[in-house]
């Protein structure tokens, strides 16, 4: 065609400065990658230059400049007259003849009256130093040449939003060298289907090795919007790369809102009840799309946000527009800060938390931006949804607290862009939070957010993880439990996770007692099954619920620490915690002294909690076999005698954890109890490594209780007798030619404690995260204090 109209075709990524971020980028797609079967909906590209030719056609460049120069940059208070006169002299100017025959002649071998999105890319924007959610307007299901002419000419004038010159001011831009090109694009309708965005990385802590889906049914812009709370799924590049099943997790979100666009604008109207309770993608559809990011992310080389629709009428799946992620992706993943919260008040409301920092502040609650004269800088604004039209308030605030949103709606991407803490969705943060209160946003303790009364205690540490000096004997593990911390866990100095706890993805994540699940059919309860049935709405066999439930908690930790080993503890509740479970006390006796009754190894082969073992021994099977994570191993705990190591380990095998199959399968034990000490060697000969319990062995070394307040000042690890069964186990396990490691808080706390481990020949330590940077300076100090003994 000229230089005015572009089609995508003839576009690549060079071509930003005349076309902008977002057309360069459908370009490339449809040039390199469609012929892996990406599909990407065709159109072309209203230039840059193009736009510059309206402006000198009507004589608006000095216009412009000298309405841009009478700004006020210290007040802003002339922004909105300044804007609204920008974008009324672009709006009013005359199209050029050449550049109007231009665009119809592309529209029309697009196809005749072809309803397409009209879409604004700024060539400044979605630069890595540039990119921000909502600068510029766009419109969809533009149909007929003057209406796409008018759209066009709209987008033109988007460039002087108030929100798009004040970024530029942000920015130090020049608005005289930003121009704007206009995407036309073959409208995809997802009006009876769904849509959303998807990031190559963790858009909350930047872990690179998942890809994060969201998904709404009709037009994506909800989720943008913030107006629903979309499904949220997290797939594991190294699974999808090897063809294994490799969706992590998936979140069911409630998706209150459908968007479609009818009689020339969107519209909203409530979900049903029934497709908010469905998945808006089927297995397989994210798979594809995961498939189809990966393969974008590794053309383009570095983490992208990418945007995708499902058709109506065909059931086909498109990418809309593909752009470089920019927080993440300029930051080290090396670490970065370390949040942890030391004391909290009240929690007054819980959402999808974004970012991973903490802050305290006055709440201000807004319910638009209009009343944005309220707000002091540094406080926390509490409204039910954001817009980009409130994009100068919250360059304001010390926090955000939506009713509404999700990860990637746009109060999520601007917290992000700013760096400031936010919770999202949180559905009643306006009406438990109160206007002027002291509040806590705390991000940091898993993809929960929480916002608390008062004003919060929390530390602050800076991670480096290649800086910091790892110990050369002992390798340091983690100790950890809840899946929504596992990405942030990776970045601390580690090799691995020494212990993961079954009971924590038992308890939140699943809820129910797994022996009502497995006997579903015959429950009694009515308001027992009403809950199941909410809970495993989609599950026929509701026992599958619980395999995929753990395996999705247990698949997520693998895969942050992933190639590192991550053990796994099977469940170790108590019979008293058991019955806390929902239906639990159906299925628990009572006993006078749970902490020496019926728990840990002596349930797995015992016919009344053995069709729950099943199901845990299925999990992981799945995680290690289906999804490929075979960083996993398993530990037995609470395993008394050396006979009931060998029923449990062959009923594993019926369960189809087999060592004879699975030759990488390893088995560990928990050294917790005097019997496996005393009779290490002949335990070495059933399991495959061991790790040390330290409060279980100390306290039925020295008869304790360790949940007795009476006798808690003479519960010690440090006790002689405690220390000498440590000893004496790692001796053992070093003759029988098994690793060792223990878990516990006395090497972090006492020097003197970590330097006996190490004499020893401990293996490794397992460390809470918020010990484990003491736990190494200990370990440390004790290498270089001591000659080590050869192992």
């Amino acid at each position: 065609m000229n230089n005015l109209v572009k089609p995508f075709h003839e576009i690549r990524t060079d071509d930003v400065a005349n076309v902008g971020g977002k057309n360069a980028s459908l370009g490339e797609l449809i040039a390199h990658l469609s012929q892996e079967g990406i599909r990407v909906p065709d159109g072309f590209a209203i230039t840059a230059p193009a736009f510059r030719e309206l402006l000198r056609a009507n004589d608006l460049e000095t216009q412009l400049q000298q309405l841009m120069d009478g700004l006020d940059r210290k007040t802003y208070a002339n922004l909105a007259e300044t804007g609204e006169v920008a974008r009324r002299l672009i709006l009013q100017a005359v199209m050029p003849e050449d550049l109007k025959e231009a665009v119809l002649l592309a529209y029309r071998q697009l196809g005749e009256d072809l309803p397409v999105a009209v879409r604004s890319s700024a060539t400044a924007e979605d630069l890595p130093q540039a990119s921000f959610a909502g600068q510029h307007d766009s419109f969809l299901d533009v149909k007929g040449e003057i209406s796409l002419l008018k759209a066009v000419q709209q987008c033109f004038a988007s460039l002087y939003t108030n929100r798009a010159i004040k970024y530029r001011e942000d920015k130090g831009f020049d608005h005289a060298k930003v121009a704007l090109s206009v995407g036309v694009q073959r409208m995809v309708h997802a009006d009876d289907a769904c849509s959303g965005i998807c990031f190559t990385l963790d858009p909350e802590t930047g872990f690179r090795n998942v890809i994060h889906l969201s998904a709404t049914w009709g037009l994506g812009e909800n989720i943008v919007q913030g107006a629903v709370t979309p499904d949220e799924y997290y797939i594991f590049k190294p699974s999808l790369e090897a063809g294994h099943k490799a969706i992590l997790s998936r979140k069911l979100g409630d998706k209150e809102q459908t968007m479609i666009y009818s009689g020339g604008k969107t519209i909203n109207f409530g979900t049903p009840e029934d497709k908010r309770r469905q998945y808006a993608l089927t297995d397989d559809e994210v798979m594809q799309l995961a498939r189809w990011a990966q393969s974008i992310e590794k053309h383009y080389r570095r983490p992208m946000d990418i945007e995708w629709a499902k058709e109506s009428a065909t059931g086909s799946l498109y990418i809309l527009q593909a752009r470089p992620e920019t927080v993440h992706a300029q930051r080290p993943v090396t670490g970065g800060m370390i949040y942890t919260v030391l004391e909290k008040g009240t929690r007054l409301a819980s959402g999808e938390a974004v970012g991973d920092g903490i802050v305290s502040g006055k709440a201000r609650i807004l319910l638009s931006p209009a009343h944005g004269d309220a707000l002091l800088e540094g406080e926390i604004i509490v409204t039910d949804i954001t817009s980009p039209d409130w994009d100068p308030l919250l360059k304001k605030a010390g926090g955000i607290v939506t009713n509404k949103g999700g990860r990637t709606s746009h109060a999520s991407i601007v917290a992000r862009e700013l760096g400031v803490p936010a919770v999202v969705g949180t559905g009643n943060g306006t009406e438990a939070i109160k206007d002027g209160d002291m509040i806590t946003v705390s991000c940091c303790e898993g993809k929960t957010g929480h916002v608390y009364q008062g004003e919060a205690k929390y530390q602050v540490q800076q991670v480096n993880r290649t800086a910091v000096q790892m110990p050369e004997s002992t390798e340091v593990m983690l100790i950890a439990a809840d899946p929504e911390q596992a990405f942030r866990l990776s970045f601390y100095p580690n090799d691995g996770v020494g212990l993961m706890r079954m009971e924590f993805i038992i308890t939140h994540n699943i809820g129910i007692h797994p022996m009502a699940l497995v006997h579903y059919n015959e429950l009694k309860d009515p308001f027992l099954k009403m809950r199941i049935d909410r809970l495993a709405s989609h599950y026929e066999n509701k026992a599958q619920y619980f395999i995929d439930r753990l395996a999705e908690g247990i698949a997520t930790m693998a895969g942050a620490f992933y190639p590192r080993e991550v053990i796994v503890r099977f469940s170790d509740f108590k019979t008293n915690e058991y019955a806390h479970l929902a239906g639990g006390q159906a299925y628990e006796p009572e006993e006078e002294n749970p902490m020496l009754g019926f728990r840990g190894a002596s349930r797995y082969y015992n016919d009344a909690y053995k069709e729950g073992f099943r199901l845990e021994c299925a999990a992981v099977k799945m995680v290690r076999e289906e999804m490929g994570l075979t960083n996993v191993k398993v530990m037995v705990p609470f395993c008394r005698t050396v006979e009931e190591g060998r029923n449990v380990v062959h009923v594993m095998k019926d369960f189809g954890l087999d060592r004879d199959a699975d030759p990488s399968l390893e088995i560990y034990v928990m050294v917790e109890i005097p019997s496996n000490v005393l009779l290490a060697e002949e335990f070495s000969a059933v399991f495959d490594g061991f790790s040390i319990g330290s409060n279980d062995l100390t306290q039925l070394t020295l008869g304790i209780d360790r949940d007795s307040g009476i006798l808690a000042g003479q519960f010690n690890e440090q006790d002689p007798a405690a220390k000498k069964m440590v000893a004496m186990a790692i001796e053992k396990a070093h003759a029988a030619g098994m690793r060792i490691g223990i878990c516990g808080q006395a090497p972090s706390d006492f020097p003197a404690y970590a330097q006996f481990l190490v004499e020893q020949g401990i293996n490794s330590i397992s460390f809470n995260a918020d010990a484990i940077f003491k736990g190494i300076e200990n370990i440390l100090a004790a290498e270089k204090s001591i000659q080590l003994k050869p192992y």
